[in-house]
């Protein structure tokens, strides 16, 4: 496989058609490695428009986002140089890397100790120092990290079923939430931005399914 090749026709053929046109985010995906950022044993998958398993052994186990839905997800937050960022579900490391192109700093929630070694080795390999990788709970990364809040933007980089308010509570006024929310098989990215006075606001993005995040709830049950 020719990589520049199969990288170059992932951003014409699958992302740009999804309405991914900012420039800046189009360079880092030309530029940042994602097949370094999975699992050895999957790089043939690292530029296809699939969700890629991140533990070889766990196929319904934890999965890359698609390239398109990560590039969206990163231009709809508008990530600036001088902002501080909180990402839940770190995964192999890749939205971390691209936030940390963007951001002054990135703080990355993990629950599975193999993904966060994982993250930090990739992170490391790629260069990349302003990205930290901290091991939690499921419980404690469905909770955030209001100790090192407020965060001018939170990424849940996988699905939920709702929003915790103590997350958006850790946004700055300003700040940006960005999520996949919803119930299988119909879910949508959603974007929570908090006003100046404290307010939230949201707005859907694109309908799309992902695995969902430990840690999270789900929503009672109707029962008659």
């Amino acid at each position: 496989m020719n990589t520049e090749t199969a990288r170059f026709n992932m951003i014409e053929q699958q992302i740009r058609p999804w309405e991914v046109l900012d420039p800046h985010v189009l360079g880092l995906l030309a530029t940042v490695r994602r097949e370094d950022f999975v699992p050895p044993g999957l790089r043939a998958l690292a530029f296809v428009d699939t969700q890629v398993p991140l533990l070889e052994h766990d196929t319904a186990g934890p999965c890359m986002l698609e390239p398109k839905v990560e590039a969206r997800l990163l231009q709809e937050l508008q990530v600036q140089r001088h902002e501080k960022v909180l990402e839940i579900g770190t995964g192999s490391g890749f939205m971390a890397a691209l936030l940390a192109h963007r951001a002054q700093q990135v703080v990355s929630l993990e629950c599975r100790p193999a993904l966060a070694h994982m993250a930090r080795e990739n992170l490391r390999r790629a260069g990349i120092a302003n990205a930290r990788v901290v091991e939690v709970s499921a419980e404690q990364g469905a909770r955030g990290l209001p100790a090192e809040g407020p965060f001018d933007a939170i990424v849940l980089s996988g699905s939920v079923a709702e929003v915790p308010r103590a997350l958006l509570e850790q946004l700055k006024p300003g700040g940006r939430l960005i999520a996949i929310v919803g119930e299988p098989p119909i879910m949508v990215a959603r974007l929570y931005r908090r006003s100046t006075e404290g307010a939230w606001s949201e707005s859907d993005l694109f309908d799309t399914v992902a695995q969902r995040l430990e840690g999270f709830g789900e929503k009672p049950r109707f029962r008659f």
